[in-house]
């Protein structure tokens, strides 16, 4: 089963096998008794389900230290295979395009079709994300990129707020040309206002699992 974007938001209606895919895909490196208990199935059950994946290619154990005294643990973590199963935009298509398109015009020209896509998404944005606080634009910033397949939250940390994506459908036409990732730091700067700052804090093209922004409030002192 390849998953859709509208399938995300329908996990739990999802074979135990592809539940478990879901589950890791958004949570990262996990445990057999992590699966059980978000699945809410028994610790054997778990295991069987996950000697399957592993038997299935789609996913592999990773030994990590213990959080105190103590030998490392396997957790699970998905293959090239498993992350397959979630959305890529026609991915080969789309670095045919990118390549042919640096061809015909140079990087001048593909310069100007990644601005061309910020103009469209900009204005897109700006019309969902209205909020008047910026948890609200956060909330439906995420919202809309959720839509677009790319899984994303929000998350408080601290003083500071984390804008979330656990997939990236557009991750083969980043790779090839990385200026879609700065179009869309961009465009996140621009959601959360001139009163914060956004960064990002993991990429997937630096050997993340997920990307991750950190945003910030600008701190003001007065005289």
């Amino acid at each position: 089963m390849n998953y859709t974007s509208e399938s995300f938001d329908m996990s739990d209606s999802l074979p135990t096998s592809d539940r478990i895919l879901f589950f890791i895909k958004t949570k990262g490196s996990v445990s057999n008794a992590a699966i059980a208990k978000a699945l809410d199935m028994t610790a054997e059950a778990a295991r069987q389900q996950v000697q399957k994946l592993v038997a299935a290619g789609l996913i592999e154990g990773r030994l990590e230290a213990a959080s105190g005294v103590g030998r490392p643990h396997q957790n699970w973590v998905l293959t090239e295979a498993g992350n397959g199963r979630f959305p890529d935009t026609h991915a080969q298509l789309t670095v045919q395009l990118i390549g042919s398109v640096r061809q015909i015009f140079g990087d001048e020209g593909l310069d100007r079709l990644i601005a061309q896509r910020e103009v469209e998404a900009r204005a897109s944005y700006q019309q969902v994300c209205t909020g008047d606080s910026l948890q609200e634009r956060l909330e439906q910033l995420a919202m809309i990129r959720t839509q677009e397949g790319y899984m994303a939250r929000v998350e408080r940390d601290g003083k500071d707020w984390l804008l979330v994506e656990d997939h990236c459908p557009i991750c083969a036409a980043a790779r090839t040309c990385q200026g879609f990732c700065r179009s869309e730091l961009q465009l996140f700067q621009e959601i959360a206002g001139q009163g914060a700052t956004v960064i990002r804090e993991e990429h997937l093209l630096s050997d993340a699992r997920r990307c991750v922004y950190r945003i910030a409030c600008i701190r003001t002192t007065t005289s």
